[in-house]
């Protein structure tokens, strides 16, 4: 007898139907096909325990089974349910008249248990395109999945409960989300607050910029000036995630197994902060089987790098092209798989190997060589890459011991959100670009246009830093980003000089 059973297979971020063929005939063997891994071919053994304990069995009778398309790599432990409800009926040990109607998915234990899967928002989305009822997994897994609307949801902790459903018609408890309010709920407030910040007016006043146009950062300055401190509280002052961002930042949280069960939908932007040792392939995504990386998993929040001179430079410079295309591309010989990875860069590093500026006073000095020697660790095209430059300092005693809280988070997001607001109306026309720091060449041209005086002062700026074409391009994001937390129409002089102001490390003679 053939039945026919489905599952799912997650490749990127999206996911392809693989329908199970269960063949039982005359004779003895179990052959599973369909290039299945390792994990998949020892589910063998997990089937037959968690049959045999929950009063069923694998039948001595040869059974094919044929994991559709043949041609498509399937892989890990998600398909023991889908492997063993498709035995239970193709050997008429339970009924199961509407089983093409569901998808199914799941890791066994041998008492019966499931396990939760990696990727159930993806393998949830495709089965609501291609017209299945619902969709039965483990229950860790289930709210990730209720957020689709129009889908059926069945979160089950034993394969019992899915027997029971099919062949008694038990029913099970359906996982109800509402999207929206799930979502809105979710929207607390980080707990770092920049009202804890005392001084540092001017870095303030950077990250706010920063946060208004998405524009990548990199914090220059002594130990204890502030720079890690400053940086946790960077996703405070962001603009909350609208649903569509939330959306596609917990598809790829889900396809690594990082949502967590109680939640479903993510709500707040993520905020990582890979240790210097990282590996190349760990922060852009790879392995044999191609996995998300930092970059993709910081999609739609922040990706902290401290210490900048101590990652490799390899590992560095594979952020060159997900910086520019705001994506990441990896190929394989028989596929490619494509992450999103639009992040916002924060970077902090000392300004020499002793962690102090060439100054006298400093408890240790560095000299202008060493110092050139350690800032070449980071290539001139990544700096590039990087809009704001800024030089932080040490905070005063006066300061330090000053109670009075500064300036909070809330109000800085208030701006930082009117700001966005009138750039989602600038490219609303626009799939790829919703703020300032995603414009392309055209669209700076477009709508960064520059009176006479502001053009003088940008040229003469350009040559005496020797800035390159991108750092050009750099300042007139920025300065139109600073015009619109003025609400602004034109960028003027004002804007472009504060711009100029922000590319530090472009300046000849910085390092003393």
């Amino acid at each position: 007898m053939l039945k026919k059973v489905f599952g799912s297979a997650v490749f990127g971020v999206e996911a392809t139907t693989i329908t199970v063929e269960v063949n039982v005939d005359s004779g003895i063997g179990y052959h599973l096909v369909g290039l299945p891994d390792n994990a998949i071919k020892e589910s063998s053994f997990r089937i037959a325990a968690a049959l045999q304990n929950n009063g069923y069995k694998i039948p001595g009778k040869k059974i094919i089974i044929n994991m559709s398309p043949a041609d498509l790599r399937k892989e890990g432990s998600a398909y023991d349910l889908t492997l063993a409800i498709g035995i239970l009926v193709a050997t008429d040990q339970i009924k199961a008249e509407e089983l093409e109607k569901y998808l199914i998915m799941g890791e066994l234990a041998l008492d019966g248990n499931l396990q939760p899967i990696r990727g159930a928002l993806p393998i949830a989305v495709k089965a609501k395109e291609e017209g299945f009822k619902g969709f039965i997994l483990p229950k860790q897994n289930a709210k990730e999945a209720a957020i689709v609307d129009g889908l059926e949801v069945y979160g089950v902790e034993n394969i019992s409960e899915v027997i029971g459903f099919f062949d008694r018609n038990e029913p099970m408890e359906q996982t109800i989300i509402n999207t929206r309010e799930e979502f809105y709920k979710n929207l607390d407030f980080p707990e770092h607050d920049f009202s804890d910040v005392k001084g540092q007016e001017s870095i303030k006043r950077c990250m706010e910029i920063a946060a208004a146009g998405g524009h990548n950062i990199i914090l220059i300055g002594p130990p204890g000036a502030g720079k890690t401190m400053l940086a946790k509280r960077l996703p405070s002052i962001l603009p909350p995630m609208t649903l569509h961002e939330a959306l596609e930042t917990t598809k790829i949280h889900s396809v690594v197994g990082r949502v967590k069960a109680h939640t479903g939908l993510m709500a707040q932007r993520p905020f990582r902060s890979p240790h210097h040792t990282i590996s190349n392939v760990a922060l852009v995504g790879g392995g044999s089987y191609p996995q998300p990386g930092e970059i993709s998993l910081s999609h739609n929040g922040v990706l902290f790098l401290d210490e900048l001179p101590e990652f490799k430079r390899e590992v560095l410079e594979v952020m060159r092209q997900p910086l520019e295309d705001r994506e990441v591309t990896i190929s394989r010989a028989k596929f490619t798989v494509t992450y999103p990875s639009s992040f916002m860069l924060v970077a902090s590093m000392n300004p020499s190997p002793s962690g102090y500026f060439n100054d006298p006073g400093s408890p240790v000095t560095s000299s202008p060589a060493e110092m050139q020697r350690y800032l070449s660790k980071i290539s001139g095209p990544l700096l590039d890459r990087i809009d704001i430059h800024i030089e932080v300092t040490p905070v005063p005693f006066e300061k330090l011991a000053d109670e009075r809280k500064g300036e909070s988070s809330v109000d800085i997001r208030k701006r930082v959100t009117a700001a966005r607001e009138l750039q989602t109306l600038r490219f609303e026309d626009s799939e790829t670009v919703h703020y300032n720091a995603q414009m392309n060449t055209k669209q700076i041209r477009k709508h960064c246009k520059l009176d006479d005086a502001s053009m003088q002062l940008l040229k003469t700026a350009m040559e005496r830093l020797n800035l390159s074409a991108r750092a050009y391009d750099r300042i007139l994001k920025v300065s139109r980003t600073i015009a619109d937390l003025e609400a602004a129409n034109d960028i003027n002089g004002s804007h472009i000089s504060e711009a100029i102001q922000y590319r530090s490390m472009d300046r000849e003679g910085w390092l003393g």
